[in-house]
């Protein structure tokens, strides 16, 4: 039943994370991951409230499956390569700073607020 719940909030995270891409981008441009920074920074944010408050067939539901497909190192190491790799090597780290901190954040931030509201 497990592999259930995880398939089932992949399904609904993925296509999430390429729709919130596509949907950044359409307003400001390609020129930084800013959709793929806002889907990992989201992701982390929603994983720490989970963490703090959800019952295990929620984090896994929504957790692993939902966050685990909504969230993506590999493309934000792929977009950082890119940067660099174009010359854009001030954005590269940035977007390597940027993510770490912000996910961080978020993700104390996410925990912080669930147990705020939920104890």
């Amino acid at each position: 039943m497990n592999w259930l719940l995880v398939l089932v909030g992949a399904a609904v995270g993925a296509p999430l994370r390429y729709l919130t891409d596509r949907a950044v981008h359409a307003r400001v441009g390609f020129g930084f991951p800013w959709g793929t920074l806002t889907v990992n920074v989201g992701g982390c944010a929603l994983l720490g409230l989970l963490t703090a408050v959800a019952p295990p067939d929620v984090r896994l539901l929504l957790g692993t499956g939902l966050c685990g497909a909504l969230s993506t190192y590999s493309t934000f190491s792929f977009e950082t390569l890119k940067l660099a790799q174009n010359g854009s090597r001030g954005a590269a780290l940035g977007n390597v700073a940027l993510s770490l901190g912000a996910g961080l954040a978020a993700v104390y931030a996410g925990a912080g607020v669930g147990r705020a509201i939920w104890g």
